[in-house]
Order: C-alpha cells, then structure tokens, then sequence
C-alpha cells in the first residue's frame, strides 16, 4: 500500500468480526479490515479509509458518533448500531415477546437518548389483542406503539421511517426480515420458520447490515438477540430513564436514595399508591441487580 494513497470517507454498511463492508462517498463498496485489528467498529459508523486496491481497504479511523447503541453485561460489551435516530423495536403477536426484554431496550434507548418506537407485527394473529392490551402501558408513558402485520403490508411503517436512520432490533421470530424483505424487494433477507413447539424463533441475520430506503431513510437490520444486558447505566442514572419515576426524582428524604431500601422514598411511594407499577419497580430492581 502506498503511503501517499489518499484517505476517503466512508459508511460501514455490515460488520462481521473483523470485516466490514463500507459504502464510499462515490456509493462503490469496498471490502475493509480495521487498523490494528480493531473490533470497536460497528454498523452505521463514519470512517476514514485508505484503499489497498480497487475491492479492498484499510479502516484509519472512525469519525465520532452522534449516537451509540450498544448492550453490556458482565463479560462484554456489544455494540448494535451506531449513528441512528431510532431505534425501532419489533415485537410480536407470536411467538410471544419477552416484557423484561421491551423493557430493557426502551432503558437503552433512554441512556442513549435515541427516539424508540415500539412495533407489535404479527397483527392478524389471534394473540394480537392479548399482546395490545399488555403494551397498553407503554403508551401511557409516552411511547409510540405501531401494530403491524408485515405480511400483508409495511406501509403504516414508511412513515415513521421517512428521515430517519433506523435501527430493527428484536427477539428472533419477531419478523424483522419479513420487514426488510417487504420494504426492499431487491434485498432477499432470508426469513426463518418459527419453532411452534418451541414458541420461539430461529436465528436468520447473523450480523447487522444497513439498507437504503431512500436517500434520506436507511435502516439497519441487527441479529436476533434474546437479553439485552444494561451494566453501561450508573445505578444513581437509573431512575431518570424510567419516565414515570422521574417526577419524583428529588422528593425522597434523603438526596442520594437508591430507591430501594431507604425510608420516605418517593418512588417507593409512588409504587404503592399504583402511580409506579409493581412490574415496572420489579425491572428497575433487577437493572440494579438487587433481584
């Protein structure tokens, strides 16, 4: 490689490991490694690179990010996506989504201070109505919830998407490549069949790749995942995320409650008086890792 070889700007549209496919200014995809063998680079990143040949690059660097997107749990740390402004959480009628899993991706979406919106597909389904009543909860803290069946059409989802850098994330099963499939034709996600004994749903998107909806809308598919690990939020940030705790923030008796333990604390409070529900207070006692 010569050092004279120019540096150009690009868009990493997949990562697999220690690959990565970026999307240059002039809209040619290269094939790139990263400099000292770097894996801190993730989907959606803007970088620097430096071309080794016609197909192949070299990644300098990354420019920094607006936004990261990323889960963390005692061992590791695994980052999504990076530079989006939503974060778009597919659930389902069926198989049946995990409550605990929802609630801990809107917790990210909060500490990364990117717009969620919460999509139930699967409509059609005779589950559909159980599962609306339960996310009845998360429209009356202000979340957006969108009901979808992607079978039949994805077109009360462009809109949403219109603008926008997004981000699909989910359980396998949900239908997240039904999704990508329907919205981009040309794209040949592979859908996989869902596992009825099992009720869950089998892995398909191995890693995270960006799609262009338009020139203004992108979205970016993301691998399966069944937890969502949260260690990168401080304990004392914890209720700020919680948007119905945090009009009690500050009224406790003491100034650096926990709110868990402490006497007069406002949270608690507002649990047993119904304001908080019990299950969301339960999530917020196992993000602390008290349960």
């Amino acid at each position: 490689m010569a050092k004279d070889t120019p540096i150009e700007t690009g868009l990493v549209t997949a990562s697999h490991g220690r690959s990565f496919r970026v999307e240059m200014s002039d809209g040619e995809i290269v094939e790139a490694s990263a400099r000292g063998k770097r894996t801190d680079i993730v989907c959606g990143d803007h970088v620097k690179v430096r071309r080794l040949n016609a197909a192949q690059a070299v990644i300098e660097s990354t420019e920094p990010r607006r936004t990261l997107l990323y889960r963390q749990d005692d061992w590791r740390t695994k980052l999504v996506a990076a530079n989006v402004t939503q974060v778009v959480i597919v659930l389902a009628a069926f198989p049946s989504y995990s409550d605990e899993f929802l609630g801990r991706c809107l917790l990210a979406c909060e500490a990364g201070d990117i717009e969620p919106l919460i999509v139930l597909n699967k409509c059609d389904l005779p589950q559909a109505e159980i599962a609306k009543k339960n996310l009845a909860l998360y429209q009356q803290l202000g979340y957006r919830l969108l009901y979808l069946s992607a079978t039949d059409s994805v077109e009360p989802l462009r809109p949403y998407l219109h603008g926008q850098t997004n981000v699909l994330i989910g359980q396998s099963g949900m239908g997240k490549s039904t999704i990508i499939n329907t919205l981009l034709p040309d794209v040949q996600v592979r859908v996989g069949d869902i596992s009825l004994a099992l009720d869950t749903g089998k892995h398909t998107t191995t890693h995270a790749t960006l799609y262009h909806i338009d020139a203004d809308s992108h979205i970016i598919d993301s691998p399966g995942m069944q937890e969502f690990g949260l260690k990168q939020i401080e304990a004392p940030e914890l209720a700020h995320h919680f948007p119905e705790m945090r009009p009690y923030i500050g009224q406790c008796r003491f100034y650096n409650c926990r709110h868990l333990l402490e006497p007069n604390c406002a949270i608690k409070a507002a649990v047993a008086e119904g304001k908080i529900t019990a299950g969301r207070y339960a999530l917020f006692e196992r993000v602390m890792g008290v349960k």
